[in-house]
């Protein structure tokens, strides 16, 4: 993609990285590919506001040098120093040797540690102001948003907030900027990005929410670091923040279950048909054949999550292993949940699923459901049942 005008000024100097599928190794995917999203700010001087992933770093370069020769940078602006905004960092800084480099003080010590060089470095913090001529840098630090070293660069003259990686989304795209793409894709993939990012730092969103509140910064653009640009309704997402953040969850009951001979499937939809009797809504999902961060995702809006699972060595089914330590790691807020399941001659599943509910912090709402090998058409009601009451227990 070429490059272009974010606002008067500011140009966007990325990347887009159409076939990427997995990130942060095989931790994240990627259906829809990124965007590694850099700005150069052109006024009296020159600032370049984030980087992008090394493999992109030549069309970077050949992307700046339409606006501007390297040697003229005053500024390299470095809000995140994770890899995939700061890869290019070190063949931009040879191509612009006298240009100091803003970032917090954590960002300093993240820039020696992996790239092990020596910089021009100006440590900033909240409020610190850097003057580009008719526009300012403003900054304000925003550890474990989601990293201790991230960090906001705001725009006051512009009312342009650049909040690396808070408000993004993983699109490619060639539409970028929210009126120029689905809205609904654009929701989707921005609340996939936080429920699997952003969740467990949900505490510290509300409360730079708050602080941004006060500071009365106007925001009219937001510019992140991956995905569009925010410009037609900035106030959308940050609302959309402040929901997740809170953790208030719809009426919705997310199953997420696997068996080995169809007995726990049968109970997941004997459950399901009692929860839906009951009015609420809920969706169905069987772990090895479902994408976990998807699954994640909708327990972004979701109030309970149920778990179901044969017992295999005294224990649940290795598919539910991953969704289950992403969620002791992640800690959602307010969510309901239980465990069910089936065993043969011993079980185990439905235990251990409720221990990591607890230590994920969910609020277990019962000891759990069994059934011993394959459930009879009692315990099918039994399931029915039980299904209900959870509906009874969210309305």
């Amino acid at each position: 993609m070429r490059t272009f005008r974010v606002i008067e000024g500011v140009y966007w100097i990325g990347a887009v990285d159409w076939n990427i599928r997995l990130f942060h190794g095989p931790a994240y995917t990627t259906h829809r590919g990124t965007t590694y999203n850099s700005y150069l700010i052109k006024d009296e001087k020159v600032a370049v506001v984030d980087t992008v992933y090394r493999p992109f770093t030549e069309s970077f370069i050949e992307n700046i040098k339409e606006y501007i020769d390297p040697t003229n940078i005053d500024y390299i602006v470095v809000n995140h120093t994770e890899p995939d905004h700061s890869g290019a960092f070190p063949e931009l800084i040879k191509l612009a040797p006298n240009a100091t480099v803003l970032c917090t003080a954590k960002g300093k010590e993240g820039l020696m540690e992996q790239y092990h060089g020596e910089y021009n470095v100006q440590v900033v913090k909240t409020g610190d102001k850097v003057s580009l001529g008719s526009k300012t840098l403003t900054f304000v630090e925003a550890p474990m948003l989601h990293w201790p070293d991230s960090m906001f660069t705001y725009v006051p003259e512009d009312a342009l907030l650049l909040p690396n990686d808070a408000f993004g989304q993983h699109i490619a795209t060639t539409g970028m900027f929210d009126d120029l793409v689905d809205e609904h894709q654009l929701m989707t993939e921005a609340a996939k990005y936080y429920a699997n990012i952003l969740t467990p730092f949900s505490k510290l969103v509300l409360k730079k929410l708050a602080e941004v509140q006060k500071m009365g910064i106007e925001i009219k653009t937001i510019a992140p670091s991956h995905g569009i640009i925010w410009r037609k309704d900035p106030g959308k997402i940050i609302n959309a923040y402040a929901k997740w953040a809170e953790g208030e969850g719809e009426n919705k009951v997310v199953i997420v279950f696997d068996t080995m001979w169809s007995s726990t499937e049968k109970m997941a939809r004997a459950i399901i048909d009692g929860i839906k009797a009951g009015g609420v809504e809920a969706k169905l999902f069987q772990a090895h054949k479902t994408d976990r961060n998807d699954i994640i995702a909708e327990l972004l809006t979701a109030k309970c999550l149920l778990v179901g699972s044969s017992t295999i060595n005294n224990d649940y089914l290795p598919s539910l292993a991953a969704i289950l330590e992403d969620l002791k790691g992640l800690k959602p807020r307010k969510k309901m949940g239980a465990a069910f399941g089936s065993y043969g001659w011993r079980g185990g599943a439905v235990k251990s699923i409720t221990e990591t509910l607890n230590a994920a912090g969910v609020e277990v709402m019962n000891e759990g459901l069994e059934a011993k090998y394959v459930p009879t058409p009692e315990k099918l009601e039994e399931c029915y049942a039980w299904g209900q009451k959870i509906a009874e227990r969210l309305a």
